[in-house]
């Protein structure tokens, strides 16, 4: 699974780009946690810096502006 080429571009970090792939797959916070054996804290983290990156509001805005740019 690639990412949109403006996600490419946007210097997301490895794990970033981990849980960005995870959230298109529709997995919960706690399922990426469990995924990619982290804390679910470092999930949010890795949400919010997301969020703050692309300019969504939320992570569904951050899933369809994804999914939109495929």
């Amino acid at each position: 699974m690639s990412l949109p080429i403006q996600l490419a571009n946007a210097e997301l970090t490895p794990a970033e780009r981990r849980v960005l792939q995870e959230l298109e797959r529709g997995h919960s916070n706690k399922t990426i946690a469990a995924t990619l054996i982290v804390s679910p804290r470092t999930v949010e983290s890795h949400m919010s810096s997301l969020l703050a990156k692309t300019g969504c509001q939320s992570r569904t805005q951050l899933l369809l502006w994804a999914l939109a740019e495929r």
